[in-house]
């Protein structure tokens, strides 16, 4: 049995320690705030709950695993929904395309929405996007692959040309993608980590597929019930954890970590340390040793994800008919990816940036029937005030809700006289919130082609020291936030 401290109680950092306590390890988790979650926020306001990170679940397998492999089932402990319709896009001509929830029904879908021919250049793209997915998932997502691993053979040299890693995401579609709607529809998942389409690889095709293939999921009571539910396995595990507690080093000896040093002074000592926390900031943040400033250093060649600008609308009379999901995409998506990204001058907001809407219909997260509770979503640049935006600046983040409140309406959305009350979170709050860099979301995006592979392994050059999280192999979101865990688990082994 080894002590393991585990440092973040967001879902990589709780969805690690679970395991770790299934295995038969003595587990800690130190929690800075006062609330398990991370970037899987929840605020609660005048009886409207609000999730603040992902509002959707996708790979539902791997959830279900997660709990399977730790006790008992995840139905024991929260119930999830698969969407019939994923997300309606509303495109710049007007038009509208309500993305049915079962793959099957997808092209005949973009049919009667885009025109006949387009669910069958869909269907066509998803066939190679499906071909990526069966070449990566395996030795790259659920193991802890690296560049040096790609040199020496990791992945079937067989399986390059169906990757196609020297191509972008854009790239590939507009080889299978006549209709520029649908060639907007896939840049969109290129945000899925926080990057341009335009410099993603083509790689990230995989996404739609893993969306479309296994179904968008919603979870009753909010997606923030997750941690809830894995802190209380945890808990049922023998595991502990400790809210309040600020680490501010990772101790080591001999270059090993053996602990760490907490904002009062106190010192933990642990056999090996997790870290749930931003890669930026355990390097060299948290620890100083001359493999962790090297890793720093590698880090930095990387391009920052950009962040979200977020509104959580409490809406009296909600319009009918709204979608759980709701895409409302601009004239010009290339405006937006130059603005966030900071291309052409400094990183700025958008203005007239894509719009993410999250209509869950579910009345454990409102206090009446004639209510409902909004998550908003726009692509936002980080907090930078030195060499970007500064969104402390005065009257900035009230002037931009304005603004997306008033995008909507003209994109048919118009809720401006039903707002009860409105609540803002910039990328400064969200790094105030999660003790991420500049609020980015997904830690490094994946511009570039050896992007994937520049982020941060599980198993960190500082030995006894672990990442899991988005901001380490293999990615942000969910899904893939509970395999870096999963990464982790194996990497320690059983006590």
């Amino acid at each position: 049995m080894s002590r393991i401290l585990v440092i973040g109680a967001g879902v990589g950092g709780l969805a690690a320690a679970v395991r770790l306590c299934a295995g038969g390890h003595d587990v800690t988790v130190l929690e800075q705030s006062r609330e398990v979650g991370g970037k899987l926020g929840v605020i609660e306001h005048e009886g409207f709950v609000f999730d603040t990170g992902p509002s959707l679940v996708t790979l539902p397998h791997i959830l279900e695993q997660l709990f399977a492999d730790t006790g008992a089932p995840l139905s024991d402990s929260l119930t999830l929904q698969r969407l019939p319709i994923a997300a309606r896009y509303r495109f710049p001509d007007g038009t509208a395309l309500d993305m049915p929830g079962e793959m099957s029904e997808i092209p005949d879908a973009i049919d009667a929405a885009l025109g006949p021919g387009t669910g069958a250049q869909w269907a066509s793209f998803l066939r190679r996007a499906g071909q990526i997915w069966d070449a990566t998932h395996g030795p790259f997502l659920e193991s802890p692959i690296t560049l040096r691993d790609m040199a020496t053979g990791a992945l079937d040299i067989r399986d390059l040309a169906t990757i196609a890693p020297w191509r972008t995401l854009r790239g590939l579609g507009s080889h299978y993608l006549r209709d520029p709607r649908l060639r907007m529809l896939l840049d969109r998942y290129a945000t899925y980590t926080g990057s341009d389409p335009r410099r993603a690889p083509a790689a990230l095709a995989s996404v739609p597929y893993a969306e479309q293939r296994w179904g968008s999921w919603y979870v009753r009571g909010g997606l923030g019930t997750i941690a809830s539910a894995l802190q209380q396995r945890l808990t049922d595990l023998g595991g502990r954890i400790e809210f309040g507690v600020e680490v501010t080093r990772v101790t080591t000896t001999n270059g090993r970590a053996d602990g760490v040093r907490t904002a009062d002074g106190a010192r933990r000592s642990a056999d090996l340390v997790v870290a749930n926390a931003d890669a930026a900031q355990v390097y060299p943040g948290l620890v100083a040793t001359r493999p962790a400033r090297r890793a720093a250093r590698r880090l930095r060649a990387s391009t920052p994800s950009f962040s979200g600008f977020v509104l959580l609308l409490a809406l009296d009379d909600p319009p009918p008919g709204q979608p759980h999901h709701h895409i409302l995409f601009p004239d010009d998506y290339d405006d937006e990816f130059d603005s966030v990204f900071g291309r052409r001058g400094r990183a700025r907001p958008a203005s007239d940036p894509t719009i993410y809407i999250a209509a869950a219909d579910d009345p454990a997260v409102v206090p009446g029937a004639e209510a409902a509770s909004w998550f908003v979503l726009v692509n936002a640049p980080r907090h930078d005030p030195r060499g970007g935006t500064d969104w402390d600046s005065e009257g900035l983040a009230d002037a931009y809700a304005d603004h997306i409140i008033a995008l909507m309406a003209q994109r048919g959305v118009d809720v401006r006289d039903r707002i009860r009350h409105r609540i803002v979170v910039s990328p400064a709050d969200l790094e105030r919130r999660t003790l991420t860099p500049g609020g980015s979301i997904y830690g490094s995006s994946s511009n570039g082609t050896r992007a994937a592979f520049l982020r941060p392994a599980n198993a960190s050059p500082v030995g006894g020291l672990y990442l899991v999280g988005g901001s380490s192999h293999p990615g942000g979101g969910l899904p893939l936030v509970m395999l870096s865990a999963n990464i982790v688990a194996r990497l320690i082994g059983p006590a």
